[in-house]
């Protein structure tokens, strides 16, 4: 089941791209078949674990450059700021939602594949039903593997994100982009308090 295929060497000391992503995932696994955490009644205390689980694993601040690709380059520091964790939260709803209809369903680890500092784990989600391929993009820093995308059945988050965004830019502006990132992001009380 599990093929790990190299093409780099991993710096002493650190985690393997297929460990970094293995571990995270486990993790997650963990947390959505905890039995104190599937009670309906523990949704906002389970999000807010599984949010933390994926926060130390994905690199927000490389996705969000990805996904704004020649936007980002005129933001101040700031507004880069911003948009991470705008964008940070937003992903974190968006994948927390989607891996809560979890059932069961086992990882394949496929292969992992290293050129310099960055790699590609494949993975396969396979139920009863259907096999759905799942590859993580990381990128060594510090020691680390954080993922900057995946490819789920075909389709890059990052390119995916990057053209909604491109489009909002074009048709409207930076700051509506923003905007619409804050609204889908806050909650009501939050919004109140703006």
């Amino acid at each position: 089941m599990i093929c790990l295929v190299a093409l780099g060497a991993v710096p002493q000391g650190s985690e393997s791209p297929t460990e970094a992503v293995r571990g995270t995932v486990s993790r997650v696994i963990a947390t959505l078949e905890d039995p104190v955490l599937k009670d309906p009644a523990k949704l906002i205390p389970r999000r807010r674990v599984l949010e933390e689980v994926i926060a130390g694993r994905f690199d927000y601040a490389e996705m969000s450059k990805r996904s704004l690709a020649t936007y980002w380059t005129p933001l101040t520091e700031t507004q880069r700021t911003e948009f991470v964790e705008l964008f940070k939260r937003f992903l974190s709803d968006r994948y927390a939602e989607k891996i809560e209809g979890y059932r069961g369903e086992q990882v394949g680890y496929l292969s992992e594949r290293i050129e310099g500092t960055y790699a590609e784990v494949r993975t396969e989600l396979r139920s009863d039903k259907t096999d759905i391929p799942m590859d993580y993009r990381l990128i060594l820093k510090e020691g680390r593997w954080p993922a900057y995308d995946i490819i789920a059945d075909g389709v890059s988050l990052v390119k995916n994100y990057r053209s909604q965004f491109q489009k909002i830019i074009r048709e409207s502006s930076y700051q509506e982009l923003v905007n619409k990132l804050r609204d889908r992001t806050l909650s009501g009380e939050e919004k109140a308090k703006l």
